[in-house]
């Protein structure tokens, strides 16, 4: 009866999901957020090519809300994302509670979504944000360009290295978007690096 009851015990054992593997999908998780955060914060050193231009006063009341990302420089993490939309929101503490998400692979495919939180370091202009996707790590977030309207907004980075041409509406005109990214290319960034998004229609 012992020797069938520890042979049981132990089949129970060898089919059970280990605790190691529930973990596999979160460790990938933060691994890929660690990741980003050291691509992002990487670049400490001053570009050749002098500061980025900025917008000259950003009100964070009417910048917040969601914005479609039309056109970008992406991140490993959205290199091919479909429906990408990032969303912020004033935090009780003054951060900015951020949501970005995205499908990825195709129009239909499996939905992602990370909170990375927003810190304003220019209170000046609001322009300038420490973007922090894992503590402590705050990555260079800069907003170049907001119109007069909130309509539009374009987020760089001093490096040039990454970029977000964002709207309102999931669709823009051509030559809005035109207007955009030629905006881009005055900053300094690569036009051949800058692609479009693809948004639902």
């Amino acid at each position: 009866m012992q020797a069938r009851a520890a042979f049981l015990f132990r089949q129970r054992q060898l089919h059970r999901p280990s605790f190691a593997r529930q973990l596999t999908p979160v460790r990938s998780r933060l691994r890929h957020l660690w990741l980003l955060s050291l691509l992002l914060s990487a670049c400490a050193t001053q570009p050749a090519y002098g500061p980025l231009p900025l917008a000259s006063a950003v009100d964070l009341d009417r910048f917040m809300g969601d914005w479609y990302v039309i056109a970008n420089i992406p991140t490993f993490l959205e290199r091919d994302a479909y429906h990408a939309i990032e969303r912020y929101e004033r935090a009780p503490d003054g951060t900015i509670a951020t949501t970005f998400t995205f499908r990825k692979g195709a129009a239909n495919g499996p939905l992602k979504t990370y909170h990375p939180r927003g810190f304003v370091q220019d209170t000046s202009t609001n322009a300038i944000w420490g973007m922090q996707f894992v503590w402590p790590i705050k990555a260079d977030y800069r907003i170049l360009y907001v119109s007069a309207d909130y309509r539009y907004t374009i987020i760089g980075r001093e490096k040039r290295d990454y970029a977000w041409v964002m709207a309102r509406t999931p669709v823009i005109p051509d030559a809005d978007l035109a207007d955009l990214i030629a905006r881009l290319v005055a900053a300094g960034y690569d036009r051949g690096a800058i692609r479009q998004v693809p948004q639902p229609r």
